[in-house]
């Protein structure tokens, strides 16, 4: 009998301590949070700062700004475009991996911030890329960066997997983990195989590298149309795994953490902020020979020569703050950001890391001039399309309404009607101040320091207007009513979902 016991008793001590062995690596771990808010802030700063070789660039007095926008356009922006998407890739791949590893120990710790420094390099290799874009080293530095940055998240995502104790409840309860590995590994690998093309194309023909980047930035919707073509062309619906990880898809619907989504949002405009006193410290503090020179020691003389750079730092400062607040408007009505909605926020904020350069532009230029004249309409542009994605973010959210919104905003009624004149406020006031620069372009940085500071007027008047519209709109369309009116306005909840008043 003793002989048939010691079996038993070398495996119940050996399960023992293998459950020890977890127990003490559990006790050695820690939330992500601390780490992650972290990576959140660094990659935002990353992000932002590559707007600085465009901000910075420096036109001739004599020189046409057309001709020289073109340029810009076709080098610095569009490169700063793209590599902010791709950054803003890395940064949505960075949060679909911590939401299957909630926990960390040293190792996870030391790997991300191998992770983060190779993103930190990346503006460096955007300047190269921008200052020669016909050059193939500054794109195979970052397709390097980029590659070796999806092996560490590789490498993340194994280790995570041998430590089980590391991963959510989810896949810990799983019975097909090793299914969920392979699928995530193949995921995260897909962009440093692109890149990888990318760089053999950058010794071959330069120009279809920049198009292999740009569709990595749009690669899980092109995957996401393949596999619905797939389905109609083989008459079946393509699925995967019943136990696949959620986070893993390429759904538009797909979730995504909507406190990182606010958290990068929220260091993206506190850069932006922050870029713009940078270029008054630099620019705008006269030396001291000069004043004592030519103003007799009179600072308050000497400054008053910058008055026009003040005016459109207050303004460009009212313009960033007021786009700040109202996407933190929209994010306290939705309970869940979607794959869809964090594409249109990148572009968004893709669009508000140009505000330093409309703030350059807006006084670089002679009064007057005609260069003035389409700095300020770049300036507008750019105000407009940051305003616009905005609203589609909440377009998206309204159609999907039940899994993204908070139940009291989902119908109809005075707060829908509030959120939407906020929402609508930027792009339509910069669209008017556009055309009223067309016609009258003599007073064109008028006009537009005027629209900067006005606008946060309007936002305190927003409310009673939007209140009035509405009882006018009522009054004209639903005679009818009005003597049924003696219901207070905040019980009108009865109204229909924003997909019937479509249809």
């Amino acid at each position: 009998m003793e002989k048939m016991r010691t079996p038993r008793n070398h495996s119940q001590s050996f399960l023992e301590s293998v459950a020890s062995s977890e127990k003490d690596g559990y006790s050695s771990t820690q939330s992500s949070h601390r780490l992650l808010a972290y990576s959140d802030a660094l990659i935002s700063i990353i992000a932002t700062v590559m707007i600085l070789p465009v901000a910075h660039t420096k036109f001739q007095d004599n020189e046409e700004l057309k001709q020289s926008i073109q340029a810009l356009l076709t080098t610095k922006v569009a490169v700063y475009l793209m590599t902010f998407l791709i950054v803003t890739v890395a940064w949505a791949a960075h949060i679909r991996l911590f939401q299957v590893i909630e926990r960390i120990d040293d190792t996870l710790a030391l790997l991300n911030l191998a992770c983060m420094m190779l993103i930190t390099f990346l503006p460096y290799t955007f300047s190269l890329m921008a200052t020669f874009p016909n050059n193939t080293l500054g794109i195979l530095l970052f397709c390097a960066c980029v590659m070796v940055i999806g092996l560490i998240q590789a490498l993340i995502v194994l280790y995570g997997f041998s430590h089980p104790f590391l991963l959510n409840d989810q896949i810990q309860m799983s019975e097909n983990q090793a299914y969920d590995k392979r699928r995530i590994l193949e995921v995260i690998m897909r962009v440093p195989i692109m890149c990888l093309f990318a760089s053999v194309f950058s010794i071959i023909f330069i120009q279809v590298s920049y198009i292999i980047l740009a569709i990595v930035i749009f690669l899980p919707y092109i995957s996401q149309c393949l596999k619905w073509i797939r389905s109609k062309a083989i008459g079946g619906q393509v699925e995967d795994s019943p136990d696949s990880v959620p986070f893993y898809t390429y759904h538009p619907s797909e979730p995504l953490s909507k406190e990182r989504v606010e958290s990068f949002s929220d260091g993206v405009y506190a850069i932006v902020a922050t870029l713009l006193i940078l270029d008054i410290c630099e620019d705008n503090v006269p030396d001291p020979s000069v004043v004592k020179k030519e103003f007799d020691n009179n600072l308050i003389a000497a400054l008053q020569e910058y008055g026009p750079e003040y005016l459109a730092y207050f303004g460009s400062f009212a313009t960033v703050g007021l786009l700040w607040f109202v996407h933190h408007s929209l994010f306290l009505h939705v309970t869940k950001a979607t794959r869809l909605m964090g594409l249109f926020n990148t572009f968004s904020l893709a669009f508000v890391g140009g505000l330093p350069l409309a703030y350059q532009l807006t006084h670089e230029f002679p009064r007057g001039s005609r260069n003035e004249l389409e700095a300020v309409q770049i300036s507008c542009v750019i105000i407009f399309f940051a305003g616009l994605f905005q609203l589609a973010m909440w377009v998206t959210a309204l159609f999907t309404e039940r899994e993204t919104l908070h139940p009291y905003v989902r119908y109809g009624g005075r707060e829908h009607a509030f959120m939407l004149a906020k929402l609508s406020l930027y792009p339509c006031v910069a669209l008017g101040t556009f055309v009223f620069t067309c016609v009258l372009s003599r007073f064109s940085t008028s006009i537009f320091h005027m629209m900067e500071i006005g606008v946060p007027f309007a936002f305190l008047v927003l409310r009673l207007l939007v209140r009035v519209a509405l009882v006018l709109l009522r009054w004209l369309f639903c005679p009818a009513r009005n003597d049924l009116d003696s219901v207070p306005v905040e019980e009108e909840d009865s109204q229909l979902p924003i997909i019937d008043i479509v249809t």
